[in-house]
């Protein structure tokens, strides 16, 4: 069977910068950052008391979401990955569907949905033990099961083919579109809504906080606490968020005239096994190369056609690291280096929401021809200036002209994905 090509006709995204595609993309273009201080992890005792949380207060959700969504809707996570959702099922050019549609299918991926019920709820086992189960309520599982998210957009789109929720930590977001590629090029479905999402405040970042993984020396300068190549670079500053593609085989988008953003050429995803140097929170570098080769390869593209890389880059010890692995799987060093980004510098990192929302601003980089600025990086860490030339990392933004795009996401567990974007030509 020949295999169909996969396109981008629509995009959706709720970020701690912005909430949706266009005021997303000014965000990027004027590198505005949507970290802040919250006064309540002083008061618990957290390291870190930054992070980024989508300003869903500035909304009526009710001009988004069916009311009964909007009003009912406690969680979070699923909030933000229905508004990104909608909005990129509207950018596709299609609305919420009256009866079943079997042409779609759909993979939105989760973290821990749980952890954030639990901001508006005791946790389950408590009023358990006391005999007060009915205090739960009716939606303790439809909004803290992984499946939660996709579930509850299905209930607005109506969508009939796969449904399904991935779950991978950092990689969940590009795993989720990588999955849904694969699946479009064997004719299966015409078109696929991809995604994921992450939840944030006091029990998911609590969680994180005595891993020594996040910033705790950036309390007082919230923005400049992400950190991305930094040679200070102190932890990553945790953040929530959704980011929804509609991936569509380009035979139905050219069928019903639909626009196009971007063509995905290929991925791949594996593991490094934990082994080698492989950990529960550190990447083994040998998978991490395979990985970005493979899925240069099976783009089928040369690496010297990467006009950019938007990699995973927390803003920890491993960022070098990272460098270190484009170099080796891209062959390309020096002045050579394509130029590399991450929003994560303005949003902070959205674990499991991370890889679907750095896609969107990857594909908007794509269409509109430019590439967003790094910030808090004027001072690159030495181990990265010893493999590639520092212009490679963009300060402000830069209008280029920006054909072909390495996205990358590497997660906890040894996990590894990476997904190759062009802009669409016939």
């Amino acid at each position: 069977m020949k295999k169909q090509r996969v396109v981008i006709t629509g995009l959706g995204v709720v970020a701690s910068n912005a909430i949706g595609v266009e005021n997303f993309h000014q965000a990027l273009k004027n590198g505005k950052s949507g970290i802040k201080k919250w006064d309540e992890f002083e008061r618990l005792n957290f390291r870190c008391q930054i992070g980024g949380v989508p300003d869903i207060d500035s909304i009526d959700l009710k001009d988004f979401l069916p009311r009964f969504l909007a009003e009912k809707l406690t969680n979070r996570a699923i909030i933000y990955a229905c508004l990104a959702g909608v909005e990129a099922w509207k950018d596709a050019g299609f609305e919420p569907n009256e009866d079943v549609d079997f042409s779609t299918g759909m993979i939105l991926g989760a973290g821990d949905l749980s952890f954030d019920n639990w901001k508006n709820r005791e946790f389950p086992a408590y009023p358990i033990d006391r005999g007060e189960n009915r205090k739960l309520g009716s939606r303790t599982v439809s909004e803290g099961m992984n499946s939660g998210a996709a579930a509850y957009l299905n209930n607005i789109l109506g969508i009939g083919n796969r449904v399904q929720s991935n779950s991978a930590a950092c990689i969940t977001g590009s795993e989720a579109v990588l999955l849904g590629y694969e699946y479009l090029q064997t004719g299966r479905a015409e078109r696929m809504i991809c995604g994921s999402t992450e939840g944030d405040g006091k029990y998911i970042w609590g969680c994180f906080d005595p891993m020594r993984v996040l910033c705790s020396d950036s309390n007082d300068s919230p923005s400049t606490g992400s950190r991305p190549m930094s040679a200070t670079s102190s932890g990553f500053v945790p953040s929530g968020g959704s980011g929804v593609l509609i991936l569509e085989t380009l035979e139905s988008a050219k069928k019903r005239g639909a626009k196009i953003y971007a063509e995905i050429l290929g991925g791949q995803v594996n593991s490094g096994g934990l082994r080698g140097s492989g950990t529960m929170t550190a990447p083994n570098s040998v998978a991490v190369v395979k990985c970005i080769q493979e899925a240069v390869s099976n783009a089928g593209i040369h690496p010297d056609e990467i006009d950019l890389i938007n990699g995973h880059l927390t803003s920890t010890k491993g960022d070098p690291i990272e460098i270190k692995n484009w170099v080796a799987a891209l062959g390309r060093s020096g002045k050579d280096f394509p130029l590399i980004n991450t929003p994560k510098s303005m949003i902070g990192h959205a674990v499991a929401g991370a890889g679907s929302v750095e896609l969107v601003a990857s594909i908007l980089q794509i269409k509109n021809d430019f590439v967003h600025a790094n910030l808090n990086v004027e001072d690159i860490h030495p181990e990265i200036l010893s493999e590639i030339f520092g212009g490679c990392i963009p300060t402000s933004c830069q209008s280029k002209e920006v054909n072909t795009v390495i996205k990358a996401n590497f997660g906890f567990g040894d996990l590894n994905c990476a997904l190759v974007l062009r802009k669409y030509k016939e």
